[in-house]
């Protein structure tokens, strides 16, 4: 279940990015290419920019509502996974670390004269 959620979070995300992609920052976008500057087109372009902006709204409405629905999903797996991290009888106490030995270190012996 989990993974109709990712895939379709991945979806919605994608055409997301494209259709802000395709609107302009500073409002002519999509209808500014065809000549809409300012007129009504035949084709009715100046309501381009209406219909990207309600896709962009609908668009992050839906993934918002995805994630949420597949964190559900996640927790009504029934499958219940142990986390070793929190396991009490794995933990093993932390050895102190030892120094190692030092070499002795001999001395020549001068022969007593």
């Amino acid at each position: 279940m989990f993974t109709v959620f990712l895939i379709l979070i991945v979806v919605v995300a994608f055409l997301l990015v494209v259709v802000v992609m395709v609107q302009n920052p500073k409002g002519g976008g999509l209808s500014s290419s065809f000549g809409g500057g300012g007129t009504q087109q035949l084709g009715g372009v100046q309501k381009t920019t209406d219909f990207l902006d309600k896709s962009t709204w609908t668009l992050a409405t839906i993934l918002i509502a995805l994630i949420l629905l597949s964190n559900v999903a996640i927790n009504k797996s029934g499958v219940v996974k142990e986390s070793k991290a929190l396991d009490i009888e794995n933990v093993t106490t932390p050895v102190a670390p030892t120094t190692p030995a030092t070499p002795a270190v001999q001395t020549e012996e001068t022969p007593a004269e």
